[in-house]
């Protein structure tokens, strides 16, 4: 196994294939996204461009873009339209449950380049829109993914709706967004008996408890089956690069579980081609 200069080991994969990226954004200020703030590091366009100089020779098969909140339902079509001029780049998308009416999301799960999966975020489930928790049937009967980015009870948000959705898989973004451990390690122990939950490992270089450590546990709870590995760029970028956001998590996979969790788990949860 060979070493790169940013510390991400290669995977030796057929093809020279070597992880899928399952969290990263786009977003253009002027687009809207208000939660872009004069002086934020952040406030600037992130372009596809800029997404492929920051992957440069980090291995990587494809990028699940991961919706920003922009605020508007125009920002899923606008992740659509990535996708299709960048398919190289960009292997999935994940769109805003918050701002998809009904009729909408219908006709948008049955097209050809459907969204791999619907995200909602909040502080906790209590305080998510109750029109879009209402949508999520339709993922479920459409075999896309929910992703929930919650600041409380993320992973016990999970599990319960994976067990009223048995067929849906649910997963929890950046851990679950640990904040108290010992409350975090007694929900991530519940999540893992629900098979239908997968955790991501991301945002490790931004979150309070985000490491290798806690990172390690998530994954000898669920399993290298129901992990994947993202970087949150350019979220990520104040701590540092997305090649150093991929290390943490990466640092935290073992070299007999690093296909399945960067290539095969992947490709199963967000139906990834390559």
């Amino acid at each position: 196994m060979a070493i790169i200069e940013t510390g991400i080991p290669r995977v030796n994969t057929p093809g020279g294939r070597e992880m899928f990226d399952c969290h990263a954004h786009l977003w253009d200020p002027a687009a809207g996204f208000p939660w872009l703030k004069a002086g934020s590091p952040h406030l600037r366009a992130y372009r596809a461009k800029d997404l492929e100089t920051a992957g440069t020779g980090l291995g990587i098969t494809g990028t699940v873009l991961v919706e920003a909140s922009r605020g508007d339902a125009g920002e899923t079509l606008a992740l659509r339209e990535l996708r299709r001029r960048h398919p190289e780049l960009i292997a999935g998308y994940v769109g805003n449950l918050h701002v998809c009416e009904a009729a909408a999301l219908r006709m948008l799960l049955t097209e050809p380049d459907a969204p791999n999966g619907m995200r909602i975020g909040g502080a906790d489930w209590s305080a998510t829109p109750p029109e879009a928790r209402a949508l999520v049937p339709m993922l479920a009967d459409a075999g896309r993914v929910l992703e929930l980015n919650l600041h409380r009870h993320a992973l016990r948000t999970a599990a319960e709706v994976a067990i009223e959705h048995p067929s849906l898989t649910v997963v929890a973004d950046h851990l679950g967004n640990p904040s108290d451990l010992d409350e975090w390690q007694r929900e991530l122990r519940d999540a893992a008996t629900v098979p239908n939950v997968v955790v991501k490992l991301s945002g490790l270089l931004t979150q309070p408890h985000g490491n290798s450590k806690t990172a390690r546990q998530a994954l000898d709870a669920v399993g290298a089956d129901r992990c994947v590995v993202g970087s949150d760029w350019p979220i990520c970028l104040p701590r540092g690069s997305r090649a150093d956001s991929l290390a943490a998590s990466v640092e935290a996979v073992s070299l007999s579980e690093r296909d399945q969790i960067l290539l095969s788990t992947p490709r199963r949860v967000y139906r990834l081609a390559g």
